[in-house]
């Protein structure tokens, strides 16, 4: 979402797309800098790749 914030003298722009692995419990999930967050799932590995799939995406779209 910062993407659609102004321009205004003296702000920095976000960086880049960072994601983290949070757990709470047994279950997981990917939560961006940009907003965007993935289902709790109880397989990491399926955290992990969808969270690389939403950075592969965002690649594409610079």
């Amino acid at each position: 979402m910062h993407s659609e914030l102004p321009a205004a003298p003296g702000t920095t722009p976000m960086p880049e797309h960072r994601v983290e692995i949070s757990e709470r419990g047994s279950f997981c999930f990917a939560i961006c800098s940009c907003g965007w967050f993935s289902p709790a799932r109880r397989s990491r590995d399926l955290t992990r790749r969808e969270a690389a799939d939403h950075l592969a995406a965002t690649d594409d779209r610079t």
